[in-house]
């Protein structure tokens, strides 16, 4: 009876302690499509091919968004300390398979869920005839866009 105790025991410490162990910082986490809410404007994430992902380096805490758009102003509005140092992913818009935005190629002819209208693709899945983008300059035109609508509520 001993034996089997001691076999129990260290069967449980064994399972118990394998679901305790670290993750690597900086991957894609799992997204819940449909059940995952975006941290800037509590929508529910359900395209599949506009959805971002922001890692904080240190913590390795993921925060998830609709759009690249509210992750963008998420940053800046929140006054994030490590925004710059950020790891950014998101989502091809013909595949789905995540990348890392910083090197995406954007396109500015998409309907987004949040309206912003960029789209991120690789290399291997830019749509030809299209003016590409890079992340500093889309980043920049969201927060551009953003300063214009709400010069237009305003002016209600």
């Amino acid at each position: 009876m001993k034996r089997f105790s001691f076999l129990f025991l260290t069967l449980l410490l064994l399972f118990g302690f394998s679901g305790c162990e670290k993750k690597p910082i900086g991957g894609v986490e799992k997204m819940h499509w449909d059940r995952d809410m975006c941290e800037r404007c509590k929508m529910a994430i359900s395209e599949r091919k506009f959805a971002v992902q922001i890692i904080d380096p240190k913590t390795g805490k993921d925060y998830k968004f609709d759009d690249l758009g509210c992750a963008v102003l998420w940053l800046k509005e929140e006054k994030i300390p490590w925004a710059d140092q950020a790891i950014i992913w998101i989502t091809d818009a013909k595949t789905g398979v995540w990348m890392d935005a910083r090197k995406a190629k954007y396109v500015n002819d998409a309907i987004t869920p949040m309206a912003y209208g960029f789209a991120a693709y690789s290399d291997a899945t830019l749509p030809k005839g299209n003016k590409v983008f890079d992340y500093p300059y889309v980043a920049k035109k969201i927060v551009e866009i953003e300063k214009e609508n709400s010069t237009k509520v305003k002016a209600y």
